[in-house]
């Protein structure tokens, strides 16, 4: 595929969706799968979209989640800092 100067990639669309706007777009996408309204064509398209926008997802839950801090409290009861967030 060629692509145009200023044209942006379905990829490119798809980094610049929010988490929120992401999901909403994937829950769209599983309801016409679901369906069974698409075509076959347009089932595969939709299929990759759709494995783009999970992935697009997860990338956005795991920043998150490595920005999340957890406090920490000393023997005292009083809060001594924040830690990184370690999920093991």
């Amino acid at each position: 595929l060629v692509q145009e100067e200023g044209m942006t990639t379905k990829a490119e669309q798809i980094a610049a969706l929010s988490f929120e706007a992401a999901l909403e777009k994937l829950e769209q996408i599983v309801h016409r799968l679901e369906s069974g309204e698409a075509s076959l064509e347009d089932s595969i398209d939709l299929y990759t979209e759709g494995t783009l926008l999970k992935q697009h997802c997860e990338a956005k839950l795991k920043d998150a989640q490595a920005r999340i801090e957890k406090l920490q409290i000393g023997a005292d009861g009083a809060p001594k800092g924040a830690a990184p967030f370690d999920a093991d």
